[in-house]
């Protein structure tokens, strides 16, 4: 997929917004053209189709906006036929703390909401307690550092147990060091969460060798993917399967 393919897509992820929410608009626009973890999630894949999907941390639901685009895209043919199909998928679920950004989200899904749709639901709750549904893909960008590191695996854990046997968890994170680039990500951090209403007393960040490592002690095969590519942060995906059955 071009590059100016990519943008129209973007854009059209972001107008399924109402034309009210400038804000939710703008932001969408911007951090799916900016963030290069949403083309690599299509580009390469890592998505299978018929999947039920869970989004934890999942914000105004931007990941949602996106699959849900390309996925009308590949219906009226326009589809760049470079790229994977887009998945069409069995069930999304999107679960975040913040009220007000899952409004956003319920707004988006419901301009997807006319002919045969998979189920979109969005949750208010936390990600320590929130019932999580059985799913074949769980993914978290972004969201583990903002609780201390016994709720992290704690965390894990509740994803493990909902993950379907050769399930896939989509883990991005911030490779901790005391690089200018990683300083950068956690500012940038800062400031996008101030901006939504969220107060930051502390981060709970770790080398992504140490994610790594807690991943394979839980039993996942754990694959690393730099996801920084034309920017100036310091962010991993962690790529880690679980087959139940091993």
């Amino acid at each position: 997929m071009s590059d100016a393919h990519f943008r129209s897509l973007a854009r059209e992820a972001a107008a399924a917004y109402p034309p009210r929410e400038r804000f939710a608009r703008h932001f969408a626009y911007g951090k799916l053209r900016g963030d290069p973890a949403f083309a690599h999630l299509l580009r390469a894949g890592r998505i299978p189709a018929r999947s039920r999907l869970l989004d934890i941390g999942c914000g105004q639901g931007l990941l949602c906006a996106l699959l849900a685009a390309a996925e009308a895209r590949h219906a009226r043919g326009e589809w760049d036929a470079a790229w994977p199909a887009p998945p069409a998928l069995a069930r999304y679920t999107g679960i975040d703390l913040m009220a007000r950004d899952v409004e956003r989200a319920r707004a988006m899904a419901d301009h997807w909401s006319a002919g045969e749709q998979p189920a979109r639901n969005f949750v208010v709750g936390d990600m320590r307690d929130t019932e999580l549904p059985r799913s074949d893909v769980v993914v978290i960008l972004d969201v583990l550092h903002y609780v201390g590191y016994e709720a992290q695996e704690a965390v894990l854990k509740r994803v493990k147990a909902a993950l379907m046997p050769r399930g896939t968890l989509l883990l991005r994170v911030g490779d901790e060091s005391t690089s200018m680039s990683f300083r950068y990500t956690l500012l940038i951090d800062r400031l996008v969460m101030a901006a939504r209403g969220h107060k930051l007393p502390r981060l709970w960040c770790r080398p992504v060798a140490d994610w790594r490592k807690q991943l394979e002690r839980m039993g996942f095969d754990v694959e690393t993917v730099p996801m920084s590519t034309g920017t100036l942060f310091a962010n991993v995906l962690l790529v880690a399967r679980y087959d139940e059955a091993r």
